[in-house]
């Protein structure tokens, strides 16, 4: 968690810009650029008109506005909707854990048969049968898919609760998830290549790719996940 305003009025001051420039160069009024300094934000028109002033001052002084637009969301902005939808997304991740146990089950008592097939037919001193030969390609086709495909990147709430917000590759990408809470247990899985995260709360979280778990760096910064690691955005 960051300190909004002051972070802009230090940002502002350090590239020895005068607020006056940031008006003209905005469009924004100063009384504006002001509060948002102060984080007064009661004093700008409405809620839809503070999140547009962050993210163009923010942008205006090289920062990332969506950063600031999300850690306002995270401080200031109502979630009275939420408990609901993590409750259905809850039940949700619980069938589709049933259902991955169900198939995980199905392909154990597969493979114990098909050992035992083999055993049998190495002990009678015949070869094994063409059906059980048969079975290889298949194997080997989808491990060659599976090596190749995309990593499974999967986030872990621990501890608290966390606000999440998600883009596939970058954080001009797709969104996925948009300030979206993460309770503690719940897990939420992505395919893809490259995942952007921004949260202000890191520490709260557990990540890992195919199965291996990565360091998530400390501070309220975004950054990025890929099969290789993870890193500042």
């Amino acid at each position: 968690m960051f300190e909004i305003g002051s972070s802009l009025r230090e940002a502002r001051e350090r590239q020895e810009i005068t607020l006056p420039q940031v008006e003209a160069g905005t469009k924004i009024r100063g009384k504006y650029l002001r509060a948002l300094e102060e984080e007064r934000f009661d004093q700008l028109p409405a809620e839809t008109y503070v999140k547009g002033f962050l993210r163009t001052y923010a942008e205006y002084l090289g920062l990332d506005g969506q950063l600031y637009v999300d850690e306002y969301n995270s401080r200031y902005v109502a979630t009275e909707e939420e408990p609901p939808i993590r409750a259905r997304r809850t039940v949700r991740t619980r069938r589709a854990r049933r259902v991955q146990s169900g198939v995980l089950v199905a392909a154990l008592v597969g493979i114990a048969v098909l050992t035992a097939l083999v055993i049998a037919a190495w002990k009678s001193g015949s070869p094994p049968p063409q059906n059980v030969v048969g079975v290889s390609p298949p194997k080997q086709v989808v491990t060659q898919a599976t090596r190749h495909g995309p990593p499974s990147i999967v986030l872990r709430a621990v501890r608290k609760t966390s606000l999440l917000s998600v883009r596939v590759g970058g954080p001009t990408g797709r969104v996925v998830l948009s300030n979206q809470p993460l309770a503690p247990g719940d897990t939420k899985r992505f395919a893809t290549k490259r995942l952007w995260i921004n949260t202000g709360t890191p520490e709260n979280l557990r990540i890992t790719v195919d199965g291996k778990r990565f360091a998530v760096p400390r501070g309220p910064r975004p950054f990025v996940v890929t099969a290789h690691g993870i890193a500042p955005a």
